[in-house]
């Protein structure tokens, strides 16, 4: 088991898959680069996070979709970035020896094509100083792989089985919502080793432009994310809690947080921890402000940590 970033007493801090968080809140893979976009932002530390989540990687350098990529949307975001990234060798070699683990928590997002390539990328990380491997079986930004993968709880399964044999690592499968049986898929990836489960990656959209009648996104669809979805991965983390709960496989709940209260009702659905991703794009410190709100809750609620909350709905 890792040790703990902080060994003060701290209702924030929260145990997920043995690794020890100074807070619930991670951020999310895609929103903050390879992790020192953000320490550039007056105010943000690292410390107010529990872990971060690097860009999606893949086994060769992928230079990602066409523009447009990324799109506003009324109460989101649409993106198609197509997993732009410089490879895995130059992660772990130049850029994860830059990353202070002193401070949080890092966890690799791998990606790929084939089974194969995911098998790779995960055995480039298992020798490396991250703390745990998010498996992206739902990536909506490209033609082939994720989409049919995280749509089909089979193929899911054999990707997270193959990622299982190739490191002792804490593996998170992160769960597409454009699915027909979330809660199958879940099961599923639980049997093939999944340590924990993220829930949900963007819902499948578009955009159009009237005027010319094209697409807006260079590649057609995109992954719309933001509070738009919000609805939509609150129950989606309920059903796959009521999988994942008794099996003592955490979640992280994930999908339009924008505040405490939506980390709260996460939480309450059955999240061990909260992603935080469109919303640092226009509150860089959101993080700070939802700390602030979880500790007032607890306190209110005489609560000694989020850990007493986690599915505790009322039905």
């Amino acid at each position: 088991m890792a040790p703990a970033l902080n060994s003060k007493s701290d209702p924030l801090h929260t145990d997920f898959c043995g690794l020890k968080l100074d807070s619930p809140i991670i951020l999310l893979s895609g929103c903050v680069g390879f992790g020192e976009e953000y320490t550039r932002v007056e105010g943000f530390s690292n410390r107010d996070v529990g872990a971060i989540v690097l860009k999606g990687t893949t086994h060769e350098p992928r230079l990602g979709n066409a523009p447009h990529r990324v799109y506003e949307t009324p109460m989101g975001m649409l993106n198609a970035i197509g997993l732009q990234n410089p490879g895995v060798d130059k992660v772990v070699d130049e850029i994860l020896p830059g990353l202070d683990f002193t401070e949080t928590r890092f966890i690799a997002n791998v990606c790929g094509s084939t089974i194969e390539d995911y098998a790779a990328v995960t055995r480039r990380f298992d020798d490396s100083r991250i703390d745990a491997i998010e498996i992206n079986i739902s990536c909506p930004n490209i033609k082939e792989g994720g989409v049919s993968f995280g749509n089909d709880p089979d193929m899911s399964a054999r990707v997270v089985e193959a990622c299982r044999s190739q490191t002792s690592k804490p593996i998170i499968a992160k769960l597409s919502p454009n699915q027909t049986d979330i809660q199958k898929n879940a099961h599923r990836c639980i049997e093939a080793g999944a340590d924990a489960l993220a829930v949900i990656n963007t819902v499948m959209g578009m955009a159009i432009d009237a005027e010319t009648r094209r697409p807006v996104i260079g590649n057609v669809r995109g992954g719309l994310s933001g509070p738009a979805i919000k609805p939509i991965a609150l129950l989606k983390v309920q059903q796959v809690y009521e999988i994942a709960g008794p099996r003592n496989i955490p979640i992280i709940g994930q999908g339009g947080i924008t505040n405490a209260t939506d980390a709260i009702e996460f939480i309450i659905a059955g999240a061990t921890a909260i992603g935080i991703g469109t919303a640092l794009f226009y509150d860089p410190l959101v993080c700070t402000r939802i700390n602030a709100g979880l500790a007032d809750y607890l306190a209110r609620h005489e609560l000694g940590s989020t850990s007493e909350l986690v599915g505790a709905l009322k039905i």
